[in-house]
């Protein structure tokens, strides 16, 4: 099961198909639009005063550079950070090249590692982002001497999804493996699926590309969480390895 929202999906569902796999679609994020975009067009006016700017989603990419970009320019000189090879594909559709961007690892954590990020006394850095976003890029800049200014570019919400085609695959041991991206997704997929499809997803192997994610799904009380390396390869590689080890093995 692919749990990323959707039109985000089709990438990861057709490398599992590549596979031999068969991709479920069962998004557990929605992504939406600002009822009000006037705070991303007043950022969009004052670009060229800031020295940073950092995307902390393709999320944010993609409804945050749609609005901009219709009405400007990106300043030649602002430099651009941002996590994921993913992001990284978004900021050049859309002409950002040389993205500071962590190698390895795609979390603020990392992103906070790099030289750039970590000499930034006096330096106005803005960071684009959905609604409640988590505050530990900013702190720390702040913490370093940064000025910092967030633009919130779009609102997530849980979708409205019966969960029964689920359960009537795990019903006839038909699914599998199930694959979370966020940890906020993964909460919101523990509330869709309901009470039977938490008892199943408790013997469903979880595969997730964060220490963090791991840590909410066994708090959560699954019982078969996987780690795997960041982003559509590390899952992916993940999923590999374990059939490999397990087989066709189903939960029971």
């Amino acid at each position: 099961m692919v749990t990323r929202p959707a039109g985000q999906a089709a990438h990861f569902a057709t490398a599992l198909s590549a596979q031999g796999a068969i991709p479920v679609l069962y998004p557990v994020l929605e992504i939406r639009d600002l009822d009000d975009v006037t705070p991303v067009l007043d950022a969009a006016i004052r670009l060229d005063s800031f020295d940073l700017a950092v995307f902390v989603s393709p999320n944010a990419i993609e409804k945050a550079l749609a609005l901009i970009l219709a009405r400007r320019t990106w300043p030649g000189g602002l430099r651009v950070a941002a996590l994921g090879k993913s992001s990284e594909r978004e900021l050049e559709r859309h002409g950002i090249r040389e993205v500071l961007s962590p190698p390895l690892r795609f979390d603020s954590d990392a992103l906070l590692e790099l030289p750039e990020l970590t000499a930034v006394a006096g330096k106005r850095v803005i960071i684009f982002r959905g609604d409640g976003g988590r505050e530990v890029l900013g702190d720390t800049l702040k913490a370093r001497g940064a000025a910092i200014e967030y633009v919130t570019c779009y609102r997530r919400a849980r979708p409205q999804l019966d969960p029964s085609p689920l359960l009537k695959l795990w019903e006839v041991g038909q699914l599998d493996a199930v694959t979370l991206t966020s940890s906020e997704g993964l909460r919101n997929f523990h509330e869709m699926v309901g009470r039977l499809g938490r008892a199943w997803l408790k013997k469903t192997p979880a595969f997730v590309p964060h220490q963090r994610i791991a840590e909410q799904a066994l708090a959560l009380g699954l019982g078969k969480v996987i780690p795997t390396a960041p982003g559509d390869d590390g899952l992916m590689a993940g999923l590999v390895q374990y059939f490999a080890s397990h087989g066709n093995s189903r939960p029971n």
